[in-house]
C-alpha cells in the first residue's frame, strides 16, 4: 500500500465557500471530498463543474442520515443527484469527480458502470455510527468484490480496546487498498496513524467549530500535517504518545513533535484516550509504542502495570512517563521535576524554607508536587475534598491536611503563602468562578497570595482571574509542562 492521503472533508454550504476551504489548505492536503449532503438545496444543482474548480482529486459524496450525513430525500433523489454529477465526463479527467462513495448496500449498475467507465474509483463504504465491528477483516473480505473498488469502513469504538483491535486486524492487509477509521476521540490514532492502520487515507475538516466533523473524530489538515508531520510518517517511525482520560486538553503532542523535528528523529507523539490504564498498556505494547506520557487519571494505576520504577516514583506514588527499556515497562515522575523548576522561576526562591504552602487537591499530580515541595524545604498543607486521601498524601510527607471548605478557611489562611491547585477543576473553562469550575469558590483572596494553578488550558482559569483581580500573582502550568516535558524527552531518547 501506497502512504496514506489527507482528504478534507468539504462541509460548508454553498460551492464558493467550499472553493475557499480549497485554498486555505491546500498546502496541506492532497484531495477532497464533496459532501453534496451538507450544500445548500440550490447549491447541489451545480457540483458537475466542482473538479475542475478544486484543482485536485475529488470525492464526490452524498451521505445519508442513517450513515451520519444529512441527506434525507430519499434513493430515488439521490440517485439523481448522483447522476447529474458523472454526466457529461470528460475526456480530461482531473475535470471529472477521481473517486465517488457509494454504500454497501447502494448499488445501481448504471451509476457504477458510469463512474468505471470515465475512471471514476468507486469507494464502497460502510459505516456504524454507534458501535463497533465484530471483525473488521472480515467485513473487508465481504465488500471488496472489485479490484476497481476500493472499501471503507468506519466504526465507533467504545473503548481503546476496539482501536487496538482494529489494528491487529489491518495488519493482515499491507498489500492492498482500504480506508479504515474509529471514529469520536477514541479513534484519533487511525487518523494520525492512517499508514500503520493500512488506510488509504484520513479524512480530517476545517478548524471552524461550525463546519468541522469534531463529533465523529476529525481534526483539521493543518494540525495533522504541523504537528503530527503526517506525510513524513513511515514504517520506521517511532510512536510515543500520551494517555489519560478524559484527555479533552493537551499541548504535549505540540512540545515534543517540535523536539523530534529538531533532534530529526523519526518519531510521532499521539494522544490516545484510555478509560483504564491496563487499555493504555494493550495499546502501547500491539502498536510497538516506544514511550508515553501519563495524565489524570492514570498516574497512580498506571504503577501496578509496570516492571521497574526509579526512586521518585516509588517515594511519590505516582508515575508519568513510562519507557519501553529492553522488552519491560519502566516508569518515571518527571511532574516533581519540571514542578520545582517552574515554581522556583514564579516565586523568585531558590527553596521555600519558611515557607508554607496550601496543596489543593491530593491526586497524582499533587502527590509529584508535595515532593517537590518538601525536597525544596517547604511546610504545606494539603486539601482535600476526601479528607482520607488528603490524610494519606500529608503523612506521606509529613505535612498538614484538611478537608476542602469552608470549615478549613482558618487553616487555609495559615498556609496561603503560595497555593498550588492540583486539580482538574478549571480545565477547558472560562467566565465566572462557582463551584463547579474554582476548588476555592469559598475563600477570599487577600491579594498577598502567589497562586500557581497546574492547568494550562485555558490560560487564565477562573480561580487564576479571581486571584488577579483581588491582587494576586498567579501563574499557569505551562510552565511546569514544558520543564517535565524536557526531562520527559531525554527519557523517550532512550527508550528500545
Amino acid at each position: 500500500m501506497s502512504k496514506p492521503l489527507i482528504c478534507l472533508c468539504l462541509t460548508a454550504p454553498t460551492v464558493a465557500e467550499d472553493l475557499a476551504l480549497i485554498e486555505k489548505y491546500r498546502h496541506y492536503i492532497d484531495l477532497v471530498e464533496l459532501r453534496v449532503d451538507l450544500l445548500a438545496d440550490d447549491e447541489r444543482l451545480a457540483i458537475r463543474d466542482f473538479p475542475s474548480k478544486a484543482g485536485l482529486p475529488c470525492i464526490l459524496t452524498i451521505r445519508r442520515t442513517v450513515d451520519g450525513g444529512q441527506f434525507s430525500e430519499g434513493e430515488a433523489a439521490r440517485s439523481m443527484l448522483f447522476a447529474r454529477a458523472l454526466a457529461f465526463a470528460s475526456e480530461d479527467s482531473s475535470k471529472n469527480f477521481a473517486y465517488v462513495d457509494f454504500e454497501e448496500d447502494f448499488h445501481i449498475s448504471s451509476l457504477q458502470d458510469a463512474a468505471l467507465a470515465y475512471g471514476t474509483k468507486i469507494i464502497r463504504s460502510f459505516h456504524d455510527m454507534k458501535n463497533p465491528l465484530p471483525s473488521v477483516a472480515e467485513k473487508l473480505r465481504q465488500m471488496r468484490v472489485s479490484r476497481y473498488e476500493i472499501p471503507k469502513i468506519a466504526f465507533m469504538p467504545h473503548s481503546l480496546s476496539d482501536v487496538t483491535k482494529l489494528y491487529t486486524e489491518m495488519q493482515q492487509f499491507k498489500n492492498s487498498d482500504q480506508i479504515v477509521c474509529a471514529m469520536g476521540t477514541l479513534g484519533l490514532p487511525t487518523r494520525i496513524l492512517a499508514g500503520k492502520f493500512q488506510s488509504y487515507l484520513s479524512y480530517t475538516s476545517p478548524e471552524d467549530l461550525e463546519l468541522a466533523l469534531s463529533d465523529i473524530g476529525h481534526t483539521d489538515p493543518k494540525t495533522l500535517e504541523e504537528i503530527y508531520h503526517f506525510h513524513e510518517l513511515d514504517e520506521k517511525t517511532m510512536v510515543f504518545g500520551i494517555t489519560g482520560y478524559p484527555l479533552k486538553y493537551t499541548s504535549s503532542p505540540a512540545l515534543h513533535n517540535t523536539n523530534f523535528k529538531k533532534e530529526k528523529m523519526n518519531a510521532v507523539y499521539i494522544p490516545f484516550k484510555a478509560e483504564k490504564a491496563s487499555e493504555a498498556f494493550e495499546f502501547a505494547s500491539t502498536l510497538d509504542i516506544k514511550g508515553f506520557s501519563v495524565t489524570i487519571p492514570h498516574k497512580e494505576d498506571i504503577i501496578k502495570h509496570l516492571q521497574k520504577t526509579d526512586k521518585k516514583v516509588a517515594e511519590i506514588g505516582a508515575c508519568n512517563t513510562v519507557i519501553s527499556e529492553d522488552g519491560i515497562w519502566a516508569g518515571y515522575n518527571t511532574d516533581c521535576t519540571g514542578f520545582s523548576k517552574a515554581l522556583c522561576e514564579f516565586t523568585g526562591l531558590k527553596n521555600l524554607k519558611k515557607k508554607k504552602v496550601a496543596i489543593i487537591g491530593a491526586g497524582g499530580a499533587a502527590k509529584a508536587i508535595a515532593y517537590a515541595i518538601k525536597e525544596l524545604g517547604g511546610k504545606a498543607c494539603v486539601f482535600n475534598r476526601t479528607l482520607t486521601k488528603a490524610k494519606m498524601l500529608a503523612e506521606r510527607f509529613g505535612f498538614k491536611y484538611a478537608s476542602l471548605g469552608m470549615e478549613s478557611i482558618e487553616i487555609l489562611r495559615e498556609y496561603s503563602e503560595i497555593i498550588v491547585q492540583t486539580t482538574s477543576k478549571g480545565m477547558g473553562m472560562t467566565g465566572e468562578s462557582n463551584e463547579e469550575t474554582d476548588p476555592l469558590w469559598f475563600y477570599d483572596f487577600s491579594g498577598e497570595e502567589l497562586l500557581y494553578d497546574i492547568i494550562y488550558k485555558p490560560e487564565i482559569t477562573p480561580i487564576m482571574a479571581r486571584a488577579a483581580k483581588s491582587g494576586c500573582k498567579t501563574q499557569n502550568g505551562f510552565t511546569m509542562l514544558e520543564y517535565q516535558g524536557e526531562e520527559q524527552f531525554r527519557l523517550f531518547k532512550t527508550a528500545k
